[in-house]
């Protein structure tokens, strides 16, 4: 039996009915947590923030309310806020679900954020390819303006704030938060030497900078509704509030979910939410928060303590789903987007296809990056083509080690991890394949194995 879900961002979403415009906004609440912020202390708004412990939902997981609290409010220099819809990891669509079916959350979401940290200008940042989204959110702002809820003077008070929408270029890289205000700069978005670089103290334009996730920012109006302390009783204590799930792969009912996090177990996710594996079908493994996160085994157990000095001893469908307990067994909830992999998938085809992708998205800055992770891609592509050589597995490994930890952003552990552990997880598939091939080799022969989509 499929589990209710808890939605607190998506309660409307797919109501039947409900549509993105603003009289529909209007008529289920929409800006009044805006009203009542313009009531409160800026500082106090933060303040609840903070309170509600509530993590950011781009991929970092870093405390928003933490974040807010480092920016620089003494530099004498404007501060902007800015909204990351780059949203650009693999397995991920949460954000975009947001901004089709109901932008005005995300601008009022916004508007109190701006209002909290003393921002006058904020600015979406949308991944290019979401054009029909860009469309939707400047028709919501423009509604916005025309009743009063953005521009000047808003909604007959002193603070003045406007939102504008830029269209990224469909880099991969631009979801760092430090390329993305490079791009956002006009430049290229080569990320930034943090530190100084800090967007709360040297972020756009050299200014004080937040930069918040879609969905994270959406929950500030949440937090102002119900106060921080209120909000931060939705999940567990380090793990607050709701989080959306985007699962994707061999499960019969893929799409976006919302729960309470730690409300739901893998396994439930899977099983209970998503009705199981395809007719067939058994589960091999799961990447829990987009490509970038490291793979788990569908056999594995997991030993250990979590932060709180808890022991566990888990399968792969007793981990519950959220940031701590996911980092415990060695990955990480990361964007949110799950991708089920059942035991017809051929491990090293799919790290293949992830190892091309971020071949492809390095912005080349870092030398362990621009010569490494091609290099890498160039192994996998190989062994998906009948060219495998059993030197490949460790090569694979000892490239990975030499990228991750020295480059200036996260994008070297983006393109490592998976690599890591695919191959320290599935080495039999890689070993195997290796010998097959190097077996037919010798013979003369051409391997038969089916086309690789590379």
């Amino acid at each position: 039996m499929a589990i209710k879900q808890q939605r607190l961002i998506l309660k409307y979403a797919d109501q039947p009915g409900y549509t993105n415009n603003i009289e529909c906004y209007i008529k289920y609440g929409g800006y009044e947590q805006l009203k009542k912020a313009f009531k409160m202390k800026p500082e106090d708004i933060c303040k609840e923030v903070i309170d509600s412990g509530v993590r950011g939902r781009g991929g970092a997981g870093f405390p928003a309310g933490m974040k807010w609290k480092f920016l620089d409010r003494k530099s004498g220099k404007p501060i902007y806020l800015i909204c990351n819809a780059d949203e650009s990891e693999p397995g991920t669509f949460k954000d975009r679900q947001i901004i089709h079916k109901d932008p005005h959350q995300l601008i009022e979401g916004m508007l109190c954020a701006a209002y909290a940290i003393g921002a006058k200008l904020a600015f979406i940042y949308i991944r290019g390819e979401f054009f029909e989204g860009y469309k939707i959110l400047e028709k919501a702002i423009e509604e916005a303006r025309s009743r009063g809820f953005l521009g000047d003077k808003i909604l007959g008070s002193d603070y003045s704030c406007d939102i504008i929408v830029h269209r990224g270029a469909g880099a991969y890289i631009c979801g760092e938060e430090t390329g993305l205000i490079e791009s956002l700069e006009g430049k290229r978005a080569n990320p930034r030497i943090k530190p100084p670089y800090f967007p709360a103290a040297l972020g756009l334009y050299q200014c004080p900078t937040i930069v918040n996730n879609v969905e994270t920012l959406c929950d500030v109006k949440h937090i102002i509704e119900m106060g921080g302390k209120a909000f931060s009783k939705i999940g567990t204590p380090g793990n607050t509030g709701t989080r959306i799930w985007c699962v994707s792969g061999h499960v019969k009912n893929p799409g976006y979910y919302e729960f309470p996090c730690a409300a739901i177990t893998l396994g439930q996710l899977i099983y209970d939410v998503c009705g199981g594996l395809l007719p067939g079908r058994k589960l091999k493994a799961v990447i829990p928060g987009g490509s970038s996160s490291k793979i788990l085994r569908a056999d594995e157990r997991f030993e250990g303590k979590l932060k709180d000095g808890t022991s566990f001893d888990w399968g792969i469908e007793d981990i519950p789903m959220d940031f701590d307990s996911l980092a415990a067994v060695g990955s990480m909830s990361g964007s949110g987007g799950v991708i089920i992999m059942d035991d017809t998938t051929d491990m090293v085809e799919a790290l293949a296809n992830i190892n091309y992708f971020y071949a492809h998205e390095s912005c080349g800055q870092c030398t362990p990056c621009r010569e490494g992770v091609p290099w890498m891609k160039k192994i996998t592509t190989r062994m998906c083509n009948g060219g495998a050589r059993e030197e490949d597995i460790g090569l694979l490994t000892d490239i990975a080690d030499q990228i991750a930890g020295r480059t200036i952003c996260a994008f070297g552990e983006a393109a490592s991890w998976p690599v890591q552990s695919f191959v320290s997880k599935f080495k039999d598939e890689f070993v195997a394949k290796a010998k097959e091939q190097s077996l037919l080799r010798e013979k003369g022969e051409v391997s038969n194995q089916k086309p690789t989509l590379i």
